[in-house]
């Protein structure tokens, strides 16, 4: 059986919805999720562009919510490239199920979910048109049983695609995004089309990360701006964007993601950790501003 014939009915059989923004194809009326009635705070991590660290962003911000004593979720909604498991080292974990629904594999207290656990090996492509996306991810929703968590964090696929489009919209209680943005000005053309599409949406943006920002030796410590310096930071500035940090190049968080372990539980006294944790703190700030503005 390949890959293409893991049609995600056979979680559950349910029918297709392929989400547009054509004017001809109004957008659909939200839905209640049964599996994700329970979590409190709904985080996306997106970028307009592939290569920046937006899931490596998304696996440790997980860490650190957890770290801090909260109950965490990580959905990996990057259909075509699920690289989740492989940095959480469950490239080999099974998905079990009970009466409440399909359950999330547990990484250290961190309940995750990818299409990559129904992979035959972590060479499988996905091949399926937008029907059966839109199918996979309705069922990420409705019939995990991702019980009460007070944060999900969803690692969505780069640009502005139909995936991204679809949870988007099935999720407008979502308390905002993050976008991740690389150093230099000129890769963040495709960020900037993020932000536009979050806007066009109304979803709040919580804030934005400069990753990559330069590169620390691993034997002195010094940092080299390699990929340019501050075009994340500017960028925040000119679209009135929190700037919740920058995070270097640091070897031991490649280590870490092909280790399969978060890169925050493994280096907690780096530098590189250390502006992780603020990049956190900056976020809860952010998320708790935003139900402020939301309360009636």
């Amino acid at each position: 059986m390949t890959c293409a014939d893991r049609d995600p009915r056979s979680m559950r059989r349910c029918p297709a919805r392929s989400p547009t923004m054509d004017q001809d194809h109004p957008e659909p009326a939200p839905e209640d999720h049964a599996g994700i009635a329970a979590v409190r705070h709904i985080i996306f991590v997106l970028s307009g562009k592939g290569g920046v660290g937006k899931s490596t962003v998304a696996v440790n911000l997980a860490a650190g919510l957890r770290d801090a004593g909260k109950q965490v979720g990580l959905l990996d909604l990057d259909l075509h490239g699920p690289s989740i498991p492989t940095m959480l080292g469950l490239t080999e974990a099974e998905l079990h199920g009970d009466d409440a629904g399909i359950l999330p594999v547990d990484c250290d207290g961190i309940a995750v979910m990818s299409i990559g656990f129904l992979l035959e090996s972590p060479e499988s492509a996905v091949v399926w048109r937008g029907p059966r996306k839109a199918e996979a991810i309705q069922q990420f929703l409705d019939d995990v049983a991702w019980g009460p968590l007070d944060h999900l964090v969803i690692d969505l696929p780069p640009g502005t695609g139909e995936e991204v489009l679809a949870v988007t919209q099935a999720l407008p209680q979502a308390d905002g995004a993050v976008i991740v943005a690389a150093p230099q000005a000129v890769a963040n053309a495709d960020v900037r089309r993020s932000i536009t599409f979050c806007h066009h949406l109304d979803l709040p943006i919580l804030g934005l990360i400069e990753n990559m920002r330069g590169y620390v030796c691993p034997d002195c410590g010094a940092v080299s701006d390699i990929f340019g310096r501050g075009g994340g930071e500017q960028l925040a500035a000119e679209m009135g964007l929190p700037f919740l940090g920058a995070i270097p190049i640091d070897p031991a968080v490649a280590a870490a993601g092909d280790d399969g372990r978060p890169f925050l539980r493994s280096e907690q006294d780096s530098e590189t950790a250390r502006r992780m944790r603020a990049a956190i703190v900056h976020l809860l700030d952010a998320s708790a501003d935003e139900a402020d503005r939301d309360s009636p």
